[in-house]
């Protein structure tokens, strides 16, 4: 009698876990996906624009030496 129990608990168990999580717990989990997505597009985006901003000249510097070495066209 104990190993006819055993094995029906051990099946009800199995049938408990085979369940899977409810719906509340797939919804949890699809908002956490969802807010980490948003989270590594912004580290990239942070990411780039710091990349940018090291790689790029500052643009009015840029503009003043242009002026400072542009020549006055021939007449």
């Amino acid at each position: 009698m104990k190993k006819v129990l055993s094995i029906v608990a051990a099946a009800a168990m199995l049938a408990v876990v085979a369940c899977g999580p409810s719906a509340e717990e797939k919804k949890k989990a699809e908002e956490a996906r969802i807010q980490d997505s948003i989270e590594n597009a912004q580290r990239m985006a942070d990411s780039l624009a710091a990349m940018e901003a090291t790689m790029m000249p500052d643009t009015a510097a840029v503009d003043t030496a242009a002026a400072a070495t542009e020549v006055a066209p021939a007449q």
